[in-house]
């Protein structure tokens, strides 16, 4: 009767995780975790229309220290300016996933026109902005729930000291939920987009009211903690105040981010794909520019002054003002503040989907490392995921969760994508002679222009601000990249020209194999036997001495036990180089070209931590050590240790009780 296999016990960490995560996902529901267009809206939308929040006031924080109150006038054209970029890019877009209905986003178009090696700046950007992305957005949000403690508790500042830790919290919560898979990670983070939409629908519509019928209630320009008022004079649009508008409209510009996201994110739409997708970047893009409009205009009436420390925000104080004072008002407030705070932190979840997926893309062109294609527990590819969160983490310990200091380093990777997207669908539509062809050539030239000019813009007026590090990072990035797909080239190149087996038949006369031991124990047995099955013309057993005392007793214990039939060979190692010595054997044994050697070398395997710290493993290293060598193999014959301590505890166990029944004798 054959014997069973012994059922495989799983390891802690992996019952940990399905405690954490769920049961694994199999492969073959891949198929089932696609994204409805209202699912698909909320989830890959958040980023873009959450940046409702703070586009506006990043705005004013530039014009208000040098046109003072003209500032609020000087904010409609620039927000009209960004609104024509907006359209712009909602076009070429729309384009992009009718063609591309992969994911990958402006990555695809790139390589697919303009070739790998280009494509990487697109890569680069869009990995940067991803990273950027999760900070900006989680500490926006965390200042939306500062601004309503501030504006509810009257001036409390005690929350002020928790911002970075709260800020923390929420990536990590953010990534658990994205590694229980996308399905999960959809249904909790639709919601919020709606009630941010809603949110700001009740705040617009209640101030065209006000408005209509009483006029809508200033805010205090010169409040404590303002951002001071700068002095309008006649010439304020020449020289460095032309500059300042520029450097406006790039911080402006961080209200588009996230426009990419759906793109990036095609694949993960029901079929088809395409027009789906299509469909709900149209209609997120309408949302978008009727909010950022939307807050504009009430900045512009009621004169919403950013703080110098961030709280409370612009959105806040416009919804304090609109609503009022009553027990009614502040609940709309709270009702505001909440929702932009879900919104935020469940826009910083777009990355999590959008980034892991471009990785993958990367990865798979090896540009990247393999380990990012991988999916992991539940189908997510989790390697990403991880590696997201962790340089994320890092970037708000770096900038202390300041979302000024974060937008300095937001656009230019934004606006890169942007660009590269365009140009490939310029480049793509030139080639093709098809319907509307110059139509096509001409939105998609006109939206690469522009966000290069962005581009331009963002570099030179935000350098001094931190968009110095993202100048540097790019092409320090792209060179990375290139180097990666180098290193797998070359592997690649070295391992796939296979020679023909009979042309590089070896001429091998003899076959000899070594065990080399360390102790007598089961594991030096089995290496043992394992080579006598072998049946090579010779088999030799090698001790080389490290301690004489300790070959001696081994010598000693090797002669006393019975049924072994091989001599154990002591090999001087005077100088305790352990891998120099058996390299030198290896080399001095094969010397002739006619000698095969087969190195076997027991390895001892401990599963529990306090094993793995109690042992050292050698054997590796002399693999990695020996493997240069012509004519040299080496196998290493794993033991579990742990497995064998169990079985000798049941063994001794099973003992005592057959002692304890002998010793009760026979029942009357």
């Amino acid at each position: 009767m054959a014997e069973t296999a012994p059922p495989v016990r799983d390891r802690l960490r992996y019952r940990i995780k399905c405690h954490l995560l769920g049961p694994p996902l199999v492969t073959e529901q891949l198929a089932h975790e696609k994204l409805s267009n209202s699912m698909a809206l909320g989830v890959l939308a958040s980023d873009c229309i959450s940046s409702t929040a703070y586009g506006t006031e990043e705005m004013l924080r530039i014009l208000v220290p040098v046109t003072g109150l003209a500032a609020f006038t000087l904010l409609m054209p620039v927000t009209g300016a960004i609104l024509l970029v907006l359209l712009l890019l909602t076009l070429s877009y729309r384009d992009v996933v009718s063609v591309y209905t992969r994911a990958g986003g402006s990555y695809v178009v790139a390589r697919e026109n303009f070739g790998p090696r280009i494509a990487q700046i697109a890569a680069v950007a869009l990995l940067v902005d991803y990273i950027v992305t999760v900070a900006v957005q989680t500490a926006a949000g965390t200042d939306a729930l500062i601004s309503l403690a501030h504006l509810v508790g009257h001036g409390y500042h005690g929350i002020d000291n928790l911002k970075l830790p709260i800020t923390v919290g929420v990536v990590v919560l953010l990534m658990y939920g994205n590694l229980r898979g996308i399905r999960e990670a959809g249904r909790a983070f639709a919601a919020p987009a709606y009630l941010f939409i809603l949110a700001v629908a009740l705040l617009l519509a209640i101030g065209l009211v006000r408005a209509l019928t009483g006029g809508l209630p200033h805010a205090d320009v010169h409040a404590q903690g303002a951002i001071p008022l700068g002095t309008s004079g006649n010439g304020w649009l020449y020289g460095t105040s032309l500059f300042m508008v520029l450097r406006a409209f790039a911080n402006g510009g961080s209200s588009l981010t996230g426009l990419e996201a759906i793109s990036n994110g095609v694949s993960a739409f029901r079929s088809p794909q395409g027009r789906n997708a299509r469909r709900t970047l149209t209609t997120m893009s309408a949302i978008l520019g009727v909010m950022v409009l939307g807050v504009s205009v009430l900045a512009h009436y009621t004169h919403a002054i950013p703080y110098t420390d961030g709280n409370p925000t612009v959105i806040a104080q416009e919804a304090h003002l609109i609503f009022g004072d009553s027990w009614l008002g502040t609940a709309g407030l709270v009702y505001v503040q909440l929702a932009t705070a879900l919104i935020l932190y469940t826009g910083a979840n777009t990355p999590f989907t959008g980034f892991p997926f471009l990785a993958s893309f990367v990865a798979e062109d090896r540009f990247l490392p393999r380990q990012l294609t991988r999916r992991g527990h539940r189908l997510a590819f989790s390697n990403g995921i991880i590696c997201l969160t962790v340089v994320s983490l890092a970037l708000l310990f770096v900038t202390g969760s300041s979302v000024d200091k974060l937008v300095a380093l937001y656009a230019i990777g934004v606006f890169t994508g942007f660009t590269m997207a365009a140009a490939g669908m310029t480049a793509h539509h030139w080639r093709r002679e098809e319907p509307h062809r110059r139509l096509k050539i001409g939105v998609n030239l006109a939206a690469a222009i522009t966000s290069a000019l962005v581009v331009v813009i963002f570099a030179i007026t935000k350098f001094t601000e931190g968009a110095w590090l993202v100048v540097v990072v790019f092409p320090l990035g792209v060179w990375a990249l290139i180097r990666i797909n180098h290193t797998y080239r070359l592997e690649a190149e070295a391992l796939e020209h296979v020679p023909a087996l009979a042309a590089d038949r070896p001429r091998w006369q003899r076959h000899r194999v070594y065990v080399l031991v360390d102790t007598l124990d089961l594991a030096a047995v089995k290496a043992l036997r394992y080579a006598q099955e072998l049946r090579p013309d010779e088999v030799r057993v090698l001790h080389f001495v490290i301690d004489e005392a300790r070959a001696r007793h081994l010598v000693s214990r090797w002669s006393q036990v019975s049924g072994i039939n091989v001599p154990l060979e002591l090999v001087d190692c005077p100088d305790r180089r352990l891998r120099h010595a058996v390299v030198g054997l290896a080399a001095r044994t094969t010397a002739d070209g006619t000698t095969a050697l087969t190195l076997l070398i027991p390895r001892r395997i401990y599963s529990t931590p306090l094993g793995r710290l109690l042992h050292r493993d050698t054997g590796e290293q002399m693999a990695k050590t020996l493997e240069q060598l012509p004519n040299v193999a080496v196998t290493i014959l794993p033991f579990d240790v742990t497995t064998a301590v169990r079985r000798l505890r049941a063994r001794e166990h099973a003992a005592r009780e057959a002692a304890g029944r002998e010793a009760a004798g026979p029942r009357t």
